[in-house]
């Protein structure tokens, strides 16, 4: 018997439920406090600030009235087209999630031919386990309750959003620091509400399911693994579907708009401009939402899966198997006191406060998260203890595992801090991009790219040496805490991350509703700012990805029954090289689908610009639900192939080919995977920026490549453009991929072990 635990298992009962009620009640703290800026234009609203506020309308020579009228609808209009597509993507999301279902629990339900009898244990040799039917059962149900959450998690996400845009722009009014705040709460209230639910609804399956499997916890947590299958495959289509909308409609609208037509960004006589808006709330919002949601649960259920035929499992020790759960509760007051820090202790005030006040977000996050995982691993794990290694059992130590959580923790800080480097144009890589434009959008791609691949550098070395450590000392259940570990201050990334489509938003608003050019300055650089935390949010992703997957392979090739992966075999060999091909197939799908989306998109601005008088002169209004509408038909179609290359692969390859192909596939997918979205993201993110410095202007080397309208600005909008489907759909949809591909392979793994590899059986 190991040795015992300082805190007790009520204790930990009570802790994990209080810390995700906590979460919530701070989220809706935070949104009763956004909702306080008022979008109805009543004198004196705005309480004690009334007074400061007229004066500004005066000074700035608007009708208060009419601004906020204005802004009111737009953000209706927005709120509705995110609002009217995410129905729409949910119903197909829906469709898929019922057949799927289905099919998880007739391939599982058939090992024992749907047999009601105890079958014998795959771990603990000698006892009997809940039968196979049971495990179907159960698996189907997590299965079900982790893709509900998802969706619920990215649609709230989107409502939070949509809700928030319009209140950042008049706070806009008033000073940077009131925008920055209402923008930074906003995204508080959905990385909070994410992080709480997702740990809420995980440790009720854990503790409901338990009722039926009673001590078979083998049983139990393999069944659970299905909630990561859940979470991952509404996520696929949030992202892909999310990614195209988005792409479409801004790739659409600068062409015409900004190249063709000479007009501003989110100009009101753009066509395509208000379904751009609605692709920043269903892209980067509810799909980084889900996407996030799926990496959680899929790193918490691969940790309990080695748990549970550790020592942890085998001695039923309640407190150290939910070690996962502990350190994601603990997260989320980490998170907590982080927030306050930019919200209330250090309120910003400048422009120039922007970037480092979400910079030290993370920095505080990660201090604090670091202390409270040191408490976690002390309270709650033995001093020794063993966890499973590929058969045999390893001893390993209290301080060993907090080691493994703080080395994924800190890695995710370096991957953040690298792209920020990479992509922000306050530092030489974006800046030299910007001035290769000089000699046209040729040089533009060129450097860009080249960027691109050499941003992969670090965090690839960043995420080797993590996988090295926490595998060093705790096999594989270290890599999975070392992921759980990037991702326990995820409700401080999503709520950085959400501010930045927010801000986004805000400028077009103001742009939408006629407000002066100083209003738009503090939103662009709200935006400017936003738009580097969200290559940061990516590169987090992308990074937890890679530690996620390499621990659902390992759970896998435990399950399969697979004592080593030999690369030296032909049938692992040609796995490895259809693995590393797959992001390049998934990325053709997704780009060509922008692309097609975008042609439709552009003809049909061009269209309304040469067939509606006045329109350029602002005397028409454009038919914006056309646009919105060709976006909305060209992602939910061009979704499908994507999502069905990633979701049948694994089953074809299982079957047909067998479980050592299977684990090639996915050792190849996850190689190569990593290394093209991070470089996708951080060229598309130095397009995007390299643009913006231009626009800016601050700097006398901005200047001398400007100003907007310029031979050289052209050559940038054309890099950002090629850049947007690059950093917004192909890149964050590939850490979906390598996920996704993993968890099912493990859901799966007990029918490809009994029926699999049909053709090498007959050979």
């Amino acid at each position: 018997m190991a040795a015992s635990v300082i805190l007790p298992d009520l204790a930990t009962q009570v802790l994990v439920p209080v810390a995700a009620a906590i979460g919530i009640a701070f989220a809706v703290l935070q949104w009763v406090l956004v909702s306080k800026v008022k979008v109805t234009p009543e004198r004196g609203s705005a309480g004690k600030d009334g007074a400061s506020e007229a004066l500004i309308e005066e000074e700035e020579g608007l009708n208060d009235h009419n601004v906020v009228l204005k802004c009111a609808e737009i953000q209706t209009a927005i709120s509705e087209g995110a609002t009217s597509f995410l129905y729409t993507e949910y119903k197909y999301a829906g469709a898929f999630m019922a057949f799927f279902a289905v099919l998880i629990f007739v391939f599982l339900g058939s090992i024992e031919g749907f047999s009601t009898k105890s079958q014998p244990c795959h771990y603990s040799v000698g006892k009997n386990c809940k039968p196979a039917l049971a495990n179907a059962v159960f698996s189907t149900i997590a299965f079900v309750l982790g893709a509900v959450t998802s969706l619920v998690s990215g649609f709230l996400g989107m409502k939070i959003a949509t809700y928030a845009n319009a209140r950042t722009t008049l706070e806009a009014r008033k000073g940077v620091g009131k925008a920055f705040i209402v923008a930074f709460r906003s995204g508080a209230v959905m990385g909070f509400l994410l992080a709480a639910s997702g740990l809420f609804v995980l440790y009720l399956i854990i503790n409901l399911f338990g009722l039926y499997y009673g001590d078979d916890w083998e049983g139990l947590f393999e069944a659970i693994t299905g909630y990561g299958l859940g979470g991952s495959s509404m996520a696929l289509f949030g992202r892909v579907g999310g990614g195209i909308y988005t792409k479409a409609a801004d790739v659409g609208a600068d062409l015409v708009g900004k190249v063709e037509r000479n007009i501003p960004e989110d100009d009101p006589r753009n066509p395509a401009v208000i379904a751009d808006n609605v692709g920043d709330n269903v892209g980067d919002i509810a799909g980084m939402g889900s996407d996030l949601f799926g990496s959680y649960a899929e790193s918490s259920c691969a940790a309990l899966v080695v748990a549970s035929i550790s020592s942890f499992g085998i001695n039923h020790e309640f407190t150290p198997m939910m070690y996962p759960l502990l350190i994601s509760s603990v997260g989320i007051i980490a998170c907590l006191i982080t927030t306050l820090f930019a919200t209330d202790f250090f309120e910003v005030k400048a422009v120039d406060q922007i970037e480092p006040s979400l910079k030290k977000q993370l920095i505080i996050s990660t201090a604090v998260m670091t202390i409270g995982i040191a408490l976690v691993s002390w309270l709650g794990l033995p001093s020794t203890f063993t966890i499973f290694n590929f058969g045999a059992q390893k001893t390993v130590h209290n301080w060993q595992l907090f080691l493994c959580v703080s080395v994924g923790l800190w890695a995710g800080l370096v991957i953040g801090f690298i792209t920020e480097y990479y992509t922000s144009n306050a530092y030489s890589p974006v800046q030299d991009v910007a001035d290769s434009c000089r000699t046209g959008a040729a040089t533009n791609v060129i450097f860009g790219l080249a960027l691109g691949y050499k941003s992969v550098i670090i965090p690839i070395f960043a995420i080797a040496f993590s996988i090295f450590l926490s595998f060093s000392l705790a096999a594989m259940y270290g890599v999975a805490v070392a992921a759980l570990g990037m991702l326990s201050t995820i409700a401080t990334g999503l709520a950085i991350d959400a501010y930045g489509p927010i801000s986004d938003n805000a400028g077009g608003i103001a742009e939408m509703a006629g407000m002066s050019h100083r209003i738009r300055e503090r939103t662009d650089a709200l935006d400017a700012a936003g738009n580097t935390t969200a290559a940061i949010g990516k590169g987090f992703a992308i990074g937890s990805a890679a530690l996620v997957s390499l621990a659902l392979f390992g759970a896998f090739v435990s399950r399969a029954g697979i004592t080593s992966v030999d690369v030296l075999t032909p049938n692992v060999f040609i796995g490895l090289l259809v693995g590393a091909m797959l992001p390049y197939w998934f990325s053709a799908m997704t780009m060509k689908s922008v692309g097609s989306a975008a042609l439709k998109m552009v003809e049909e601005v061009r269209r309304q610009f040469n067939t509606i008088p006045g329109l350029m002169e602002g005397t028409a209004k454009p038919d914006y639900a056309t646009c919105v509408k060709i976006s909305t038909d060209a992602s939910i179609k061009e979704m499908v192939p994507p999502g069905a290359l990633v979701m049948l692969t694994p089953l074809i390859v299982g079957t047909i080919f067998g479980v050592e192909t299977l684990s090639g596939v996915l050792a190849g997918a996850l190689v190569s995977g990593v290394q093209i979205a991070i470089s996708a993201s951080n060229t598309g993110g130095a397009w995007d920026n390299a643009k913006k410095y231009i626009e800016a202007g601050v700097s006398d080397h901005a200047k001398s490549l400007g100003p907007k309208g310029s031979d050289c600005h052209k050559a940038a909008v054309i890099g950002d453009t090629i850049g947007d489907p690059l950093k917004d759909t192909s890149g964050p949809s590939l850490n979906i991929l390598i996920k996704l591909m993993a968890v099912e392979s493990l859901v799966f793994a007990p029918f490809f072990a009994t029926y699999g590899g049909i053709l090498f059986k007959y050979i």
